[in-house]
């Protein structure tokens, strides 16, 4: 399958069912030419005759009709050049409304009501020729994200260049449309046994569109998600796919792709209509579960490694659904990312968490983990201290968390919020430290209180050296920053025991219980704030009762699989 130049839109320039020249105006001048042509054969032997003084001259009349043939070729093929310049004119203007009503301004590709209809041709087509057609859906992936920082004028340049990304590689004959924002669909046609071409290009589609593109200024990063579909594959259809149906798989594909993921391609298959269908019934759960009070704070101890004091507590999502139980939040959370509700969500919980908060002892703080989706909004400081002053609760006693991969998005936004934040006594934590790639001069530079080693080190730190060195290396850095560490994912006490070698540290995990919602926390809050003699509660997690979730692991996707924090 040659990858060269493809043509996308084939409009031509004739209106069907128009005339291209005034067939009256040119009739009239041919008949005035011909009747020209006559009369002049009459009067012409005449008129040399008179010349000569052989004869009086042709007769009046034909001679007034001769002269008349001239004035009406003269002025009818005038009219004839108008009329036809004036149609041309027309020809032009309803071939460009034609063009503008099939095709995309941005890209020049196909839009999607024309992309449905010459996809249909190729089909009925191909199947006459006993070959096949492919379609192809591809959504940019973080095109938002680019489009947000930069603008729109960026974004469609971005566009642009991704539109001529696909044009270069796609097979001459193809149909190519962008059918909305920062969707792609091709129509392929390939023999039925050479479907691997088809994967090959698929995988350099996603090459092409994951190479740094330069946008104004600076660069951006964009892959691709991609779904194919297939008139050679069944479908448990009973009548053969016709276009419209194959976009609809094809784009079934994609979403899945992109929850697999990112950067990758599927072939529909028919029990992803069952996931997608699942997912639509879950998003549309968690948009009126938000304003219905459905997701609720649950509440993870955080103790004092070394005085076995309560030091205070973490704040997790769950979703507590009418329909579904208790959903864990490696379901919900990622979802409402996707659909842009995890601010909202956020909000809320915060909201209750505050409040549940101001009944605790004073020296209890309260982190709350805070979504990359979230520091891209410019308004995200007042609306945290807004929730602060409506709850009249300390700000010194909150502490917000920020994922290591936040910082690599925009140092600078990301540097100006945190600096707001703590201009009004807000403790910020970095966390799940280790699994990004922070360099010391952002360590440096950003305004942090805290360090969390993240979990994947801590649960093994007690049987694998290196994940031990790691974590004495993190330690001894956090020492000589001047930035307390907390470890989390704590489960057993040798783990415990290993990480009260490094000093003052404090520490989190299912070994000092499951966590709980507010309401049965007393016993917790009024055992845990007194010292005790340096030792922890040894009350493994697992003898505590953990309600039960909804597992739902198809319907996730491969980021975001934190423990419920948001």
């Amino acid at each position: 399958m040659n990858a060269k130049v493809t043509t996308t839109t084939d409009i031509s320039d004739d209106i069907p069912g128009r005339r291209t020249v005034d067939v009256v105006a040119f009739g009239i001048v041919t008949s005035a030419i011909l009747l020209f042509t006559a009369t002049g054969s009459v009067i012409g032997p005449d008129i040399v005759r008179a010349l000569m003084g052989q004869s009086p001259g042709p007769d009046q009349f034909v001679l007034n009709a001769f002269l008349l043939n001239i004035a009406i070729i003269i002025f009818g093929w005038s009219r004839y050049r108008e009329l036809n310049a004036e149609l041309a004119v027309r020809t032009r203007e309803e071939a460009a409304a034609r063009r503008l009503a099939e095709t995309d301004p941005l890209t020049g590709f196909l839009n999607r009501r024309s992309f449905g209809m010459r996809a249909d041709v190729m089909i009925a087509k191909a199947r006459e020729s006993g070959r096949a057609v492919a379609l192809m859906m591809i959504d940019l992936d973080n095109f938002k994200q680019v489009n947000d920082f930069n603008g729109h004028a960026a974004g469609d340049q971005l566009l642009r260049q991704c539109a001529a990304r696909i044009r270069e590689v796609v097979p001459i004959g193809s149909a190519i449309a962008r059918i909305g924002g920062d969707e792609f669909a091709i129509a392929i046609e390939y023999a039925p046994a050479q479907s691997g071409h088809v994967d090959r290009l698929a995988e350099i589609l996603l090459r092409q569109l994951a190479r740094t593109m330069r946008v104004g200024g600076t660069t951006a990063d964009i892959t691709g998600s991609l779904g194919l579909a297939s008139t050679a594959r069944s479908h448990r259809a009973a009548e053969p796919a016709d276009a419209q149906v194959l976009l609809e798989y094809a784009d079934v594909a994609m979403y899945h792709a992109k929850h697999q993921g990112r950067n990758s391609f599927s072939w529909f298959e028919p029990q992803m209509a069952e996931e997608l269908h699942l997912r639509t019934e879950l998003e549309d759960k968690i948009r009126r579960g938000i304003p219905a009070g459905e997701f609720v704070p649950y509440y993870e101890r955080q103790m004092d490694l070394g005085t076995g004091r309560l030091c205070g507590f973490e704040m997790l999502a769950r979703w507590q659904s009418p329909d579904l139980g208790l959903v864990s939040p490696d379901i919900f959370i990622p979802i409402a990312e996707d659909i842009g509700a995890i601010a909202e969500l956020s909000e809320e919980l915060i909201r209750q968490a505050l409040q549940d908060a101001k009944g605790w002892p004073r020296e209890l703080t309260l982190s709350v983990n805070i979504s990359p989706l979230q520091l891209r909004d410019p308004w995200f400081a007042q609306k945290l201290l807004k929730l602060l002053v409506e709850s009249s609760f300390p700000a010194e006693r909150l502490e917000i968390e920020i994922t290591e991969s936040c910082l690599h998005q925009n140092v600078g936004q990301v540097r100006s919020l945190l600096t707001s934040l703590k201009n009004q006594g807000i403790k910020v934590s970095l966390d799940d430290f280790g699994t990004g790639f922070s360099s010391l001069a952002q360590l440096r530079s950003l305004p942090f209180d805290h360090m969390k080693i993240d979990r994947s080190f801590i649960e093994r730190i007690d049987t694998d050296m290196d994940a031990a060195t790691i974590v004495r290396g993190i330690a001894m850095m956090g020492e000589g920053l001047h930035l307390p560490i907390t470890a989390e994912g704590i489960a057993n006490v040798h783990v415990l025991n290993e990480l009260r070698k490094l000093g003052p540290v404090k520490g989190q995990g299912h070994y000092f219980g499951a966590p709980r919602p507010a309401c049965d926390l007393g016993d917790w809050i009024s055992a845990g704030t007194a010292p005790r003699g340096g030792s922890v509660s040894a009350t493994p997690a697992g003898l505590e009762r953990t309600p039960r979730t909804l597992d739902l692991e198809t319907t996730t996707s491969n980021e975001s699989r934190r423990s419920g924090r948001v």
